[in-house]
């Protein structure tokens, strides 16, 4: 059973799902730079899979307030092993407002952005598990296998919205199962960041 104080938070009457595995836990609900915590168990490398205008779909429909947008997706690989899929998306009108930034990225990772640059504000972070069929999962099925065929797909998500200026960018997570071996707290226990 995980500590009182690492319980999901309250959505209305229900508790968000929350996953079995505390390691796994402990990698979604993890504060602050996903990239930081990851290098402290090897090298990150990010590969771009696809960016640009794109419809959305409908969770980033309701966080965004808008039925098309600029999508980025990625995969990050840990020692050359893929870790995480992730997909940011923002407005056309974040884009050319406070978030411009997020086209010239290339291979560096999003968090160059969200927790390096200031006046950056982030929403609670929500846990879900992903689709077990569906437009998403063909999606993230068909980026997963062309990359790693060998190993398994997440089954477990984040997302969160990050907001500056008024704008906002969303970023979903999905986390592979073999990141249960890792501790997503050694950052943490070194003392080299807090929470």
């Amino acid at each position: 059973m995980l500590p009182r104080h690492h319980t999901p938070r309250l959505t209305g009457q229900q508790r968000d799902p929350c996953p079995a595995d505390p390691s796994l836990y402990a990698w979604l609900s993890a504060p602050g730079s996903l990239t930081a915590r990851l290098r402290v168990h090897g090298h990150v490398e990010v590969r771009v899979h696809s960016q640009g205008s794109q419809g959305l779909w409908p969770s980033e429909q309701r966080d965004l307030a808008c039925r098309s947008g600029h999508v980025r997706e990625v995969m990050l690989l840990l020692d050359g092993v893929p870790a995480v899929w992730a997909r940011s998306t923002t407005t056309h009108q974040a884009l050319r407002g406070p978030w411009k930034a997020l086209t010239g990225l290339g291979t560096r990772p999003l968090a160059e952005l969200l927790f390096q640059g200031r006046h950056v504000c982030r929403d609670p972070i929500r846990i879900h598990p992903l689709p077990a069929h569906g437009q998403q999962h063909a999606h993230l099925r068909q980026q997963w296998l062309a990359q790693c065929p060998e190993l398994a797909m997440p089954r477990w998500a984040r997302s969160s919205v990050f907001w500056r200026q008024g704008q906002p960018v969303r970023v979903m997570e999905a986390f592979a199962p073999w990141m249960t071996h890792l501790d997503a707290h050694r950052l943490v226990r070194q003392g080299l960041i807090r929470g």
